[in-house]
């Protein structure tokens, strides 16, 4: 499968949350529009606004185009704060801090696009979640910075192979995901072990 565009970067979320996930939005495009995934959309719309400022000693540039040549990735960072010529990128999410870790790696690569197109060091970076109204830092290690980088390849790779991936499993994550209706993860391995069965 061929994709001449760059990879947005949101996608790497969705596969870190789940390569299942990501297959359904990225290659079938679909999406559910439920009340967490339109209460989302609302909250993002200020930050969305684009534009830049000052704000506490701080220059402030919302909705900020990235891209990345090396990783052949690019989208918009929610917003992008300046303090003393250092850059910290800040992304907003719905609802609280999960345990999956696909938000930092989201984040992570919106700082590895900031430091290609800069030249500067990025060290950390913020996410804020509407559900417990604050911010968690998120530091850019090595281990962090790895683990993007390695899933831009493992996409480029699921696409080029062309076969959607099995459901996750546990299906902890499936009980938040609104794709679950279009996913289908239990009736998949019911179905699955079925066919194996018989052979």
């Amino acid at each position: 499968m061929e994709r001449e565009e760059y990879l947005p970067i949101s996608m790497l979320n969705q596969y870190a949350y789940c390569p299942r996930r990501f297959w359904l939005m990225y290659v079938q495009g679909e999406m559910v529009i439920n009340a967490p995934v339109l209460e989302g959309t609302l909250q993002h719309e200020r930050v969305h606004s684009g534009g830049q400022g000052q704000e506490d000693g701080e220059a402030r540039y919302r909705r900020l185009y990235l891209w990345s040549d090396r990783l052949q990735v690019s989208g918009f960072a929610d917003l992008v704060e300046e303090r003393a010529g250092v850059l910290m990128p800040v992304e907003y999410k719905h609802g609280k801090q999960g345990q999956w870790g696909n938000d930092h790696i989201q984040l992570c690569a919106q700082a590895l696009c900031l430091e290609e197109r800069t030249g500067s060091s990025v060290p950390v970076g913020q996410i804020f979640y509407w559900g417990s109204r604050r911010r968690v830092t998120v530091e850019f290690d090595t281990a962090l910075r790895t683990a993007t980088e390695r899933a831009v390849a493992d996409i480029q790779a699921l696409l080029e192979a062309g076969v959607i991936p099995d459901p996750e499993q546990p299906y902890a994550k499936c009980r938040e995901c609104s794709l679950e209706p279009i996913c289908l993860p239990r009736e998949v391995k019911q179905l699955r072990e079925k066919v194996d069965g018989r052979r």
